[in-house]
């Protein structure tokens, strides 16, 4: 079970660029076809939040056309960016997306793994929220996944990163709390995969990993001083491959998709290494 995901594409109407400068429509398209083109292909793709840049209509036309060519399973989950109506409409044949009446949350089953996802929007607030009602939910599908193993989707990761700017916008103290509570209790539990950070970061929560993913476009700059001041970086567009094996759990590699020269062969025809 080979499970992708990716993030953050922030997506704006036709011919937009977000701040300006990210052709994000145009990085979409070379991940679409990166990721077409793996052998073998990912059995699914989740897409973890800020999926477009304001939660227009529009952008959702604009990125629904963007995804039209993708040969792979997707699931969406929402960002501080997004819309849960606008998402909702524009995707309607993506029937878990309202599994939730309130939230865009959602439980599937994909292989021999349960995928529960989490909405932590708290618009107009840029940063996230779990409240008791998403909480209660999410405890509920727990105890319903038995002893399945489960991966978490949620868009803001449940930890400090040390990038002020954005840990200034990350989740709520109080929910953490409980969040970490009800991990806790459930060991099948195999990872939390989170966006928001457009970088790649792990921390152990709750008993488990969690994790944030690059974005197929712009990345957060990585500047650990207290006072950095918010800025991206145009470094190489990335996502992420989740390989699931009964006896290893979860074991994560990160994916570049633009074209590098190789493969090349450590060895020569009569298996001898290439000095």
């Amino acid at each position: 079970m080979i499970l992708c995901q990716i993030s953050d594409m922030h997506i704006k109407r036709p011919g937009e660029r977000a701040y300006q400068r990210v052709d994000t429509a145009a990085y979409l398209r070379r991940a679409v076809t990166h990721l077409n083109q793996l052998w073998p292909r990912p059995d699914a793709v989740v897409m973890t939040g800020d999926l477009v840049d304001s939660g227009d209509p529009l952008e959702y036309a604009h990125l629904r056309a963007l995804l039209g060519d993708l040969q792979i399973p997707y699931y969406l989950c929402a960002g501080n960016h997004d819309s849960r109506a606008a998402l909702r409409a524009a995707f309607p044949e993506h029937t878990y997306l309202r599994q939730n009446a309130e939230f865009v949350q959602y439980a599937v089953d994909l292989g021999p793994l349960r995928l529960i996802s989490l909405d932590t929007q708290d618009y107009p607030n840029p940063g996230g929220r779990l409240c008791e009602r998403r909480l209660d939910w999410l405890s509920d599908q727990l105890a319903m996944a038995g002893g399945r193993p489960v991966v978490i989707t949620m868009h803001h990761p449940p930890f400090p990163t040390g990038i002020g700017h954005m840990d200034e916008i990350g989740m709520s103290s109080p929910d953490l709390d409980r969040l970490r509570e009800i991990v806790q209790r459930h060991s099948n539990v195999e990872r939390i995969l989170c966006g928001h950070l457009h970088r790649p970061i792990h921390a152990r929560f709750a008993g488990t990993i969690a994790s944030t993913c690059p974005s197929p476009a712009h990345q957060v700059a990585l500047d650990l001083r207290p006072d950095a001041p918010s800025a991206f970086m145009m470094e190489p567009p990335s996502y992420q491959l989740h390989w699931w094996q009964a006896d290893t759990g979860l074991v994560t590699h990160a994916g570049f998709c633009d074209a590098y020269e190789g493969p090349y062969p450590f060895h020569d025809a009569d298996g001898k290494l290439i000095p």
